[in-house]
């Protein structure tokens, strides 16, 4: 489950202005600006460790952990992290948003699928397998939110396919969206055939094939006043 023993969150309550040059003034004192909101209070401006941040974004559970935030002058919470931002080159977090949760009510998460397990398909028959949906939704209490989902592949034959349906379903669960939505599936590997009157005879004079260059589309601007470099969600 994405609740965790892990350590809690102390948060500094930042003041004053909420600009680029005070969010860089927190970042030079070793700390990162965030946001705590959520639970019907309002929102807060904080600063917290980016190393601990680091460890739950890398644990098991992930974004969807669960942990105590203790912001100074007021009580403990449960808290989860709803967003991020992170240094386009260096890969250093910038800001992050954390949300109060109420432990008595559902809420909306993405939970992994992890696939288990070499197919059939694969092994004897010549196949691959695609994994198609790597997120599943889902609707819970905080404390049922699984850290992932396993679905054993091992019995899928060639052209065989899991879908949402096939998941590991529970009371405590609710899948949203499609139960239909394909999963994973194995596939034929597709060879590309030549055929012989498709060939004709090359040209007295070789021709020159132009590529155009396609710019890349801008990053979007991060939502976060004072952490617009970059954003990962």
């Amino acid at each position: 489950m994405a609740s965790s023993t892990m350590e809690a969150v102390v948060a500094t309550p930042r003041e004053g202005k909420f600009n680029k040059n005070a969010a860089r003034r927190v970042r030079v004192a070793g700390k990162i600006p965030a946001v705590v909101y959520g639970a019907g209070q309002d929102a807060v401006a904080v600063a917290v460790d980016p190393k601990v941040i680091t460890r739950i974004l890398h644990s098991d559970s992930g974004h969807n952990t669960i942990f105590d935030l203790n912001v100074e002058g007021s009580a403990v919470v449960k808290a989860m992290i709803v967003d991020w931002q992170n240094e386009p080159i260096k890969g250093t977090l910038l800001h992050i948003d954390l949300k109060r949760i109420a432990m008595d009510k559902t809420m909306i998460v993405s939970v992994p699928i992890q696939l288990v397990g070499v197919p059939v398909g694969v092994k004897s028959q010549g196949g691959i397998l695609e994994h198609v949906m790597r997120e599943v939704e889902i609707e819970c209490l905080p404390n049922d939110i699984p850290s992932h989902l396993d679905v054993d592949v091992s019995n899928l034959e060639l052209h065989g396919i899991i879908h949402v349906s096939d998941l590991p379903h529970s009371g405590s669960i609710k899948f949203l969206g499609d139960e239909n939505g394909t999963v994973a599936h194995v596939t034929i590997i597709k060879e590309e055939v030549v055929a012989v009157d498709a060939v004709v005879a090359a040209p007295a004079e070789p021709e020159v094939a132009k590529k155009g260059k396609t710019d890349a589309a801008a990053p979007a601007a991060a939502p976060a006043a004072d952490a617009k470099d970059a954003k990962k969600k």
